[in-house]
């Protein structure tokens, strides 16, 4: 998989396009450009059969968020709160996001 650039990033608040989180929308805990793969609050969640060990010494099922491809997500315009996609504008030589929706800079 080549090292490519994400159209969204950490903090930013997404709506699931698919699988069992179909149309839920959260923000973005954890982003992974290398894996083209977004960790979601409270998305995709699985369960992990642990070991006791030092820091868990009870060890047991944990339940957690695992990775999603980031092409089943769609960016959230924080203006408009719609899901859009995003266009390239350039702002004093920095290219930064903005929503085709209502135009408005999603990058602060």
């Amino acid at each position: 998989m080549s090292q490519s650039k994400l159209h969204v990033k950490k903090g930013d608040t997404v709506l699931v396009l698919s699988g069992k989180d179909k149309g839920k929308q959260a923000k973005i805990i954890e982003a992974l450009p290398k894996k083209a793969k977004v960790v979601i609050e409270g998305v995709n969640k699985v369960k992990r059969h642990t070991k006791p060990s030092q820091s868990a010494p009870q060890g047991g099922i944990v339940v957690k968020e695992a990775p999603m491809s980031v092409a089943k997500v769609m960016l959230v315009c924080p203006a408009c709160s719609k899901a859009t996609r995003i266009a390239k504008k350039e702002l004093n030589g920095k290219f930064v996001r903005a929503c085709k929706k209502c135009g408005e800079i999603v990058d602060k």
